[in-house]
């Protein structure tokens, strides 16, 4: 099975970010509407556009559309495959026979 790098950089780059690390900790108590994320994080509406995007985009964060206000939440799913991901990267493939060295 081949491994989808893109797909996991897109991931991975949601958690890059101290902005987004804050988003994800104010979803941890449930769904906020943009309007409270932009409140207690201190950030204007264009900035919160952007890091939810990525945070959307990477599938962790869920948004849903009600009236003019956009809804946000944790992607049960989307934390699953996250956590799937860094452990498929950095779990020692114990299969593997001899190391690979070069050669003198």
């Amino acid at each position: 099975m081949e491994t989808n790098y893109t797909e996991y950089a897109t991931v991975f780059k949601a958690f890059c970010d101290e902005t987004r690390l804050r988003v994800l900790e104010l979803l941890r108590d449930g769904e906020k509407c943009a309007c409270v994320l932009i409140e207690r994080i201190g950030i204007g509406q264009s900035a919160l556009s952007y890091h939810m995007k990525i945070l959307v985009e990477s599938g962790i964060i869920h948004a849903r559309q009600e009236k003019k206000w956009t809804y946000y939440s944790i992607s049960a799913e989307g934390s699953a495959r996250a956590a799937e991901m860094l452990g498929e990267l950095t779990t020692p493939n114990i299969l593997q026979s001899e190391p690979e060295c070069c050669e003198d």
